[in-house]
């Protein structure tokens, strides 16, 4: 054991399994993330920009649209599954469409004059809440969804099975409309949190029923998928629930963006599931930044302040004694202590670094290492200025007004 495992006592890891499961990501932000009332759907230009940050994160698939929405969704899938094509991308692509032939039919067209593989991801609501707010009865449930899979499959394409609402279904409905639709040639089943109602216990119940459902029908090569909603706050841990109860693939979207309080966010998800070692050994995730500032500029979505890993505030301190600490590590020219002594999430695993600032609760030693990062001479007349106007301040001073005090000017 190196002297840096000695460092951490790691209770995440306490009686975990040696075996890990292995999941597939699919990124919903290019289609579900836009149906948030605040976004602004993205040009294609923007879409096939995040398109590429999508797969150059090793993200599996990706939800490219809903060709069934009409004209301009048909033109914009059309485009980033030819990006796809001609760019020569790893990502995978999938699109959603209700179960009707009528949304069928243009990702059929689609894949015919791409020549780009597209999984047709149909879905149905499945709770007992909706089908009496539809007047849906069982039997119309089960021809809607084996007359689309049927037609999909008679197109050659590759069919996931959703249900919305599922965490709110009775299991009667579920078996039903799950056996139907593998019998009928769906190969991937996706479990839905659409309303963001599960806990993590009962994302353990549900997947766990489905796993014995798909047993019970003898079927190979079935797989599972996750999808959730954050409007309990829920989101990211449910989605770690649902890894560890045996799901083959989640789902999210950059930021989380999405309906009401949004989808489970895809950049929260690939950190936690990175430090959990659930991702494959050396994958690159210093393009997430770039991934996180793409989607707010494209949609209109500020990054808060204190949004984990991204957000300004994440790796910045100007808390005297915190501050000190990183700045040892730092002058010892140990980047590894340096980005954990203060921080549960190394910023540099992320492309991104520790910052030091300066505030009324920093100390001198913020002051010294500011002005050495800089390379300005650190004389004791000019860290006393910047340390008293520093107390004398409500808040952390930002970079244009520490040059200004270095250069004797007043800050308001």
């Amino acid at each position: 054991m190196s002297d840096q495992e000695n460092l951490i006592y790691d209770w995440n890891e306490v009686e975990r399994p040696a075996e890990r499961p292995r999941v597939t990501l699919d990124d919903e932000t290019l289609r579900d993330g836009l149906q948030s009332p605040s976004v602004h759907d993205p040009s294609i230009e923007d879409k096939i920009e995040i398109l590429h940050l999508i797969d150059a994160l090793g993200i599996d698939t990706a939800d490219i649209g809903l060709p069934g929405a009409g004209p301009r969704a048909i033109a914009d899938v059309t485009r980033l599954a030819e990006e796809i094509r001609d760019s020569k991308l790893s990502v995978k692509a999938n699109c959603a469409g209700r179960t009707m032939i009528a949304d069928m039919q243009p990702i059929a067209d689609i894949v015919q004059k791409t020549g780009v593989p597209i999984m047709a991801s149909c879905f149905l609501g499945s709770s007992e809440i909706r089908r009496v707010t539809e007047n849906w009865d069982m039997e119309r449930m089960l021809k809607h969804t084996t007359d689309a899979i049927d037609f999909a499959v008679g197109e050659g394409l590759e069919v996931m099975y959703v249900t919305e609402d599922t965490s709110r279904a009775n299991p009667e409905t579920l078996d039903a409309l799950y056996t139907a639709a593998i019998d009928h040639g769906a190969r991937r089943l996706c479990i839905c949190d659409t309303v963001g109602h599960s806990t993590p216990h009962g994302v353990y119940q549900l997947i766990s029923h489905m796993k014995a459902l798909v047993k019970k029908t003898g079927v190979s090569g079935v797989k599972l998928d996750w999808h959730g909603h954050n409007d309990r706050g829920l989101g990211l841990i449910n989605a770690i629930a649902a890894i560890e109860a045996g799901v083959d693939q989640v789902h999210g979207c950059a930021l989380g963006i999405g309906e009401r309080c949004g989808n489970t966010s895809m950049d929260q998800l690939l950190v936690n599931m990175k430090l959990m070692g659930l991702l494959d050994e050396g994958r690159d995730l210093s393009k997430l930044p770039a991934y996180v500032a793409k989607v707010s500029e494209a949609c209109h979505v500020p990054v808060p302040v204190n949004y984990p890993v991204v957000g300004k505030d994440a790796f910045e301190t100007a808390t005297g004694v915190h501050a000190a600490a990183v700045i040892k590590a730092l002058r010892r020219g140990d980047s590894w202590l340096a980005n954990r002594v203060y921080s549960g999430v190394p910023a540099d695993e992320f492309g991104l670094e520790q910052k030091i600032t300066i505030g009324p609760m920093s100390g001198r030693s913020n002051v010294t290492y500011w002005l050495e990062k800089r390379e300005i001479e650190a004389s004791d007349e000019l860290i006393d200025r910047l340390f008293n106007a520093a107390k004398q301040s409500k808040r952390i001073f930002t970079e244009e007004e520490v040059h200004a005090l270095v250069a004797g000017q007043p800050v308001a």
